[in-house]
C-alpha cells in the first residue's frame, strides 16, 4: 500500500477552472464556478482536499483571468503543492494540459473540471486507465441518474505524457475536438470508462442544484462542525451549532443549515436544500430543493422552489420564485417611511407623466436658447469642459485598462491611433459642424446616457470587460445628443462608429477566431510557397520547407492585420467623398485584403528564413515584414477606389464644336 501511495505522489492533477475557455459559459459573472459553495466550502477546495486525502501531492489550477481570485479564496492548509496558471487567451482543454505539464516528459496526468461536487476515487480512475491500456482514458458518468442524459461525459480524463507530443506547442487545442481525433488518426489508443457514481459536474444552475441534491442524498457528512437534528428521526438533516431553528419550523431531509442561519416560526424547508451562513428565512416561508448562499434574506410567506439565491440577495415577502434560470440578484430592501414614500411615488407616477414632459420640454428650450446666444457661448464651452473632465474621471479605470491593453497586445495596438484619427476627421469637418444648429435634447439624451451606464453596470456586475469598454463610446454618443442635439449627432455618427474600433473584441469572439485564422494562415502560406516551386510539407501549424522549419505562431494568425486594416479602411471611408455603397464595399473588402496580406507576409518570411542565418536577422525581417504590409494595404484600398470610379462613373459625351468666322 505504501508503494502505491508513493506512485500517487508522482501524479499531477490538472484542474480546469477557466471561464469561457473550459466551461463555454460564464456562470455567475463576478463569481467563477470553481468558487460556488457546496455545504459551506467552495467546490474547487473540496476537490483539492479530496485529492490530497487520497495521496495526490501536486495540482495545477488553470484559469482564464481569475488565478489571483482563486489563490486568495482556496485554503488547503499546505497539504499539497499548488500552482495557479493564468491564461490570458483561451487555449482549450488540451492546451491547458500542455501548459500545466510544463517540462515534464514522463508521468501521469489526471484532468478534472473544477466544478465537480462528488470527486471519484483515484484508485477507480487508475484502475480504469490500467485496464484500458491506452494513452487517454475518458471518464463518463453512469447512465440514468436523476433523469440526466445517458452516459454523459464527466469532463475527467486520465492521460499519459505521450499525448503531449500530439498537442501543438502553442494556440488553442481541445481534447474532444482536437486531441482525440488526432490520436485516432495516428493510431493511439483512446479508452472510455464509466464512473461508479455520478461525479456531480455542473455547468449551469440546474446541473448545480442536481449535483448538490445528489451529494446530500448520498448521506455523506457535509462538515465535521455540523450536527444532526436531534428532534427529528432523520439522520440526514445537518444544523450548525450557532444556527437558530424555531421549534415550529418543519424540515424534511436532506437539509444543511450553516452557521448563523435562522429559520422562523412556520417555515417549511424541503430538501435537498442548503441554507448558507447568516441566511434568514422569514415566517411561513417555504424553501424547496434550493441552495441559498450566505447572507440572503427570504421574506415572510415567500415561496422559493428549485432556485439558486445569490449572496446577500433579498426575496421579498409573499414573492413566488420557481425554476429561476438566472441567479436572483440582490435588491435593496425598503424599510419604514422610505418604503412607504417610494411606494406612493410609484402609484402616482402616471399622474406626473404629463407635467414631467412639459417641464423637460421647457428645460430643453431654455438650453437651446442659451446655446444659440452668442453671449452664452463661453458658459457653454465651460460646461462642455466640465462634462469632459467628469467623463474622463468617471471612466479612468476603463481608459487606463484600454491603454495597458494597447501597450501589451499586438492584436489591438492599432486601437491607440483610433481616438487621434477620430479627432483629425472631426477637424476636417469643422466647417460643416460649425454650421450645424445646436439644439440640446435633454429627454432623449438622459435616457441614452442612463442606458449607456446601465450597459456599463451590466459589464461591471457580470465581469464583462468588453461591455464596460463599449459603454465608453455609448456614453460619448449620449453626451453629444444631450448637449448638442440630433442634428450634430447625425453629423458625427460615423465618427462614433469609428471609435468602436479602439475597443478590443470580446474574449469569446477572439477565442473562436484564433484557431481558424491560424490554420488559414498556415494553409494559405503553404499554397503560395508551392505555387512558386518550393517543396513544402505542413504539420499542423508548422511549415517544413526543404529542411527549414517555420512555426506559424498564434500571434501570426492575422488578427492583428485584420484589426489594423479595419482602422485604415475606416479612416479612408471617413475621408473620401464617395457613395455610401462604395464605402461599404471598401469596408467589406478590408477583411480579405488583410488575410491576403498576412498570407503574403508569411510566405515571404518563410522564404527569407531559408536564406538568412541568425536569430537576430530572422527577428528583424519578421517584424519588418509586418510593417511593410501597411503600405501594401493602403495601396490596395486606393486601387479599390480607383477601380470603383472606373466601373461606376459614366463617361461624358463630347460634342464637336464648330467655330466659323463670318466676313464683315
Amino acid at each position: 500500500m505504501a508503494k502505491h501511495c508513493g506512485s500517487k505522489q508522482s501524479i499531477k492533477a490538472i484542474i480546469l477552472a477557466g471561464g469561457c475557455d473550459f466551461g463555454r459559459c460564464q456562470l455567475a459573472g463576478r463569481l467563477p464556478a470553481a468558487l460556488w459553495p457546496v455545504a459551506g466550502r467552495a467546490v474547487l477546495e473540496r476537490l483539492l482536499v479530496s485529492l490530497a486525502d487520497q495521496g495526490i501531492g501536486r495540482a495545477v489550477i488553470c484559469s482564464s483571468g481569475g488565478a489571483s481570485l482563486l489563490a486568495e479564496s482556496i485554503q488547503v492548509d499546505g497539504c499539497m503543492e499548488l500552482e495557479f496558471l493564468d491564461e490570458s487567451l483561451p487555449v482549450g482543454t488540451a492546451g491547458a494540459v500542455r501548459d500545466a505539464a510544463g517540462s515534464e516528459k514522463d508521468g501521469l496526468f489526471l484532468v478534472f473540471p473544477a466544478s465537480v461536487v462528488c470527486p471519484p476515487k483515484i484508485d477507480v480512475l487508475l484502475d480504469a486507465h490500467r485496464q484500458g491500456q491506452s494513452d487517454l482514458t475518458v471518464m463518463f458518468n453512469p447512465a440514468g441518474q436523476n433523469g440526466r442524459a445517458m452516459g454523459e461525459a464527466s469532463g475527467i480524463y486520465v492521460c499519459n505524457s505521450a499525448v503531449l507530443e500530439l498537442i501543438p506547442k502553442a494556440g488553442y487545442f481541445d481534447i474532444k475536438e482536437g486531441l482525440i481525433p488526432e490520436m485516432l488518426r495516428v493510431g493511439k489508443g483512446v479508452h472510455a470508462a464509466v464512473l461508479p457514481v455520478h461525479a456531480g459536474n455542473f455547468r449551469d444552475r440546474r446541473e448545480y442544484l442536481d449535483a448538490v441534491g445528489n451529494y446530500l442524498q448520498s448521506g455523506a457528512r457535509p462538515n465535521t462542525d455540523l450536527r444532526t437534528c436531534e428532534r427529528r428521526d432523520s439522520q440526514n438533516v445537518w444544523i450548525a451549532a450557532s444556527a437558530k431553528v424555531h421549534s415550529a419550523a418543519r424540515i424534511y431531509e436532506p437539509v444543511v443549515i450553516l452557521d448563523g442561519a435562522s429559520v422562523s416560526d412556520g417555515a417549511v424547508i424541503i430538501g435537498p436544500t442548503v441554507l448558507g451562513s447568516n441566511v434568514n428565512v422569514g415566517k411561513d416561508a417555504v424553501v424547496v430543493n434550493s441552495v441559498v448562499w450566505d447572507g440572503a434574506q427570504l421574506g415572510p410567506n415567500c415561496r422559493v422552489q428549485r432556485c439558486l439565491v445569490d449572496y446577500q440577495a433579498v426575496v421579498r415577502a409573499n414573492a413566488i420564485v420557481q425554476e429561476e434560470s438566472k441567479l436572483i440578484r440582490r435588491e435593496r430592501a425598503l424599510k419604514g417611511s422610505i418604503g412607504n414614500v417610494l411606494g406612493l411615488a410609484k402609484e402616482k407616477m402616471s399622474g406626473l407623466d404629463r407635467p414631467l414632459r412639459l417641464r423637460l420640454a421647457k428645460i430643453s428650450k431654455r438650453m437651446s436658447n442659451w446655446a444659440g446666444a452668442g453671449r452664452k457661448r463661453p458658459i457653454m464651452f465651460l460646461g462642455a469642459a466640465l462634462v469632459l473632465i467628469a467623463f474622463l474621471w468617471s471612466y479612468r479605470p476603463e481608459l487606463a485598462g484600454l491603454w495597458g491593453l494597447w501597450q501589451r497586445s499586438d492584436e489591438y495596438s492599432s486601437g491607440l491611433l483610433v481616438p487621434f484619427l477620430a479627432v483629425y476627421v472631426l477637424w476636417t469637418r469643422r466647417h460643416d459642424i460649425a454650421r450645424c444648429e445646436i439644439r440640446p435634447c435633454v429627454l432623449w439624451g438622459l435616457f441614452a446616457f442612463v442606458g449607456a451606464q446601465a450597459f456599463r453596470l451590466f459589464g461591471l456586475f457580470f465581469m464583462y470587460g468588453s461591455a464596460e469598454r463599449l459603454s465608453i463610446v455609448l456614453s460619448i454618443g449620449a453626451i453629444v445628443l444631450l448637449l448638442f442635439g440630433w442634428r450634430l449627432l447625425r453629423k458625427v455618427f460615423t465618427v462614433l462608429l469609428f471609435l468602436f474600433l479602439m475597443v478590443p473584441w470580446p474574449n469569446r469572439i477572439q477565442g473562436a477566431l484564433t484557431l481558424p485564422l491560424q490554420s488559414w494562415a498556415t494553409s494559405s502560406a503553404v499554397f503560395c510557397l508551392e505555387m512558386v516551386g518550393y517543396d513544402v510539407v505542413q504539420h499542423g501549424n508548422v511549415i517544413d520547407m526543404e529542411g527549414t522549419v517555420v512555426a506559424v505562431a498564434e500571434a501570426c494568425n492575422g488578427l492583428r492585420m485584420v484589426t489594423a486594416f479595419f482602422v485604415i479602411s475606416g479612416l479612408v471611408v471617413l475621408l473620401v467623398k464617395r457613395a455610401w455603397w462604395e464605402k461599404l464595399i471598401v469596408l467589406a473588402l478590408s477583411l480579405p485584403v488583410a488575410l491576403l496580406c498576412n498570407t503574403v507576409r508569411l510566405a515571404i518570411t518563410a522564404i527569407a528564413f531559408t536564406m538568412l542565418d541568425g536569430e537576430q536577422w530572422e527577428g528583424i525581417f519578421h517584424d519588418f515584414g509586418g510593417y511593410a504590409m501597411m503600405p501594401l494595404a493602403l495601396a490596395a484600398m486606393v486601387a479599390e477606389l480607383w477601380l470603383l470610379r472606373k466601373l461606376t462613373t459614366v463617361p461624358t459625351q463630347q460634342e464637336a464644336i464648330v467655330i466659323t468666322r463670318q466676313d464683315g
